[in-house]
């Protein structure tokens, strides 16, 4: 039990990272709360699947402009006062979303606008963030520090959504959005004590020819470009969140929706509580697609199945899969790219596991009102499974990454022992 136990040392040996993984839990709650309130609001504004997904389509744009350009910008400027100001700015927007909620007659185009708003600051937020942690955290601390920042999504991701769906059906959407201000006000407390991250000494001012460097690097490390083609895949044909408010009517089991949010994440948190064996594998990429590809099949069977309790079950085993494929790719990347364009692959990684989302939205939303449902869910999850097959037959060099072996990450941990101990202290 003790070797699966979650690994301790980054935050036994960060102090930062301890601030961080706090302000990440707390607003990662009350995001999950907007997160289910929206879809909800949606759906009793308009009844349409379509418009519900097209949620997605309105942060594709934002987050594709702005990750790219985000990317460049924690490359370039201090890292703390980057996520500070987009921490603030998504604090705003949940405010919006709150008084829009509290009218009368709420609108329909508030919950667009404050979607793409807070998909652009995001976009700019995630690769600070994302570039930040291999500097506060030891080299062979990463995959754990992975494995404990997935524990505290999902834990918020959990709790989030059980809690929403109870809030939102006995106290209102008003609620929701309260307690998603105040955590953003909690989460700034913290993120304001941790240290200056300054620009690296080999850093570039932001712009196309430095996002044009950053892209190269990536299309240079075809096994990085493996693991971004296999999220793609993955978030794109089989992410079901769109249509969730729909299953629940179908299978007659209102009450189950906010359990169908949190299953994924329940799923999730299983495999970060007992992820002390992540610790020990070097197979990243052999994980990354064998991960991916069970995340497919358990949400297609999802989709088949009939019985409510079984949908939950096999939503939590999709979720378990996720975060398996997710901590093996979050430790390819910190373990392997230079600190000089952390931001800016960061900001390609954004959109790798972000653009698949937002656009599995619109696909499952569009499929599930023309065809139905049941119908989106299977399908999108065996078209999956099969994608991930496909890639990994094509990408040799991501099936044989080892992490003990593979040059780049050799030469990041040689990197990282030659610097001085309070880079990561």
């Amino acid at each position: 039990m003790r070797a699966l136990l979650p690994d301790l040392a980054p935050w036994k040996g960060s102090v930062d990272f301890r601030r961080l993984w706090k302000s990440g839990l707390i607003s990662g709650f009350g995001t999950f709360l907007t997160f289910v309130a929206v879809p909800v609001q949606l759906k009793e504004l308009t009844g349409s699947a379509a418009a519900v997904g097209a949620v997605g389509a309105v942060e594709l744009l934002p987050l594709i402009v702005c990750g790219l350009y985000g990317g460049a910008l924690a490359d370039a400027l201090d890292k703390r006062r980057l996520i500070v100001w987009t921490e603030l700015g998504q604090g705003l927007l949940s405010a919006v979303l709150l008084l829009n909620a509290l009218l009368p007659g709420p609108a329909v185009w508030p919950l667009y606008a404050v979607a793409a708003l807070s998909s652009a600051l995001v976009s700019v937020q995630r690769p600070a963030l994302d570039s930040l942690w291999p500097r506060i955290v030891a080299h062979d601390h990463l995959p754990a520090a992975a494995s404990l920042n997935s524990l505290r999504w999902t834990v918020g991701g959990v709790a989030g959504p059980a809690v929403a769906g109870v809030v939102v059906a006995y106290a209102g959407l008003g609620w929701a959005y309260a307690a998603d201000v105040l955590t953003f006000a909690v989460s700034l407390a913290y993120i304001v004590r941790i240290a200056p991250a300054p620009a690296a000494a080999e850093a570039v001012r932001p712009s196309l020819t430095a996002i044009w460097e950053g892209a190269r690097y990536a299309w240079s490390r075809k096994e990085l470009l493996g693991t971004y083609a296999v999220d793609l895949a993955a978030m794109f044909l089989a992410m079901p969140l769109a249509v969730l408010p729909f299953l629940a009517d179908d299978l007659r089991a209102p009450w189950a929706l906010g359990l169908m949010y949190a299953a994924m994440p329940a799923g999730a948190l299983l495999v970060s509580l007992t992820g002390g064996w992540t610790s020990r594998m070097h197979r990243h990429g052999l994980m990354v697609v064998l991960a991916a590809a069970g995340w497919g099949l358990a949400v297609a069977a999802a989709g088949v199945c009939g019985n409510v309790w079984l949908v939950l079950v096999l939503l939590t085993l999709g979720g378990g899969f996720d975060m398996v494929s997710g901590i093996f790719r979050s430790a390819m990347w910190n373990q392997t790219i230079p600190d000089e364009l952390r931001g800016r692959l960061a900001g390609i990684e954004l959109l790798s596991y972000s653009v698949g989302p937002q656009l599995g939205q619109v696909r499952a939303g569009s499929l599930a009102a023309w065809a139905g449902v049941r119908t989106s869910i299977a399908s999108g999850g065996l078209a999956c499974a099969g994608v991930v097959g496909l890639l990994a037959l094509c990408l040799p060099g991501l099936m044989a990454y080892d992490a003990r072996t593979n040059e780049h990450a050799v030469r990041m941990r040689e990197r990282r022992a030659a610097a001085t101990p309070e880079t990561v202290a």
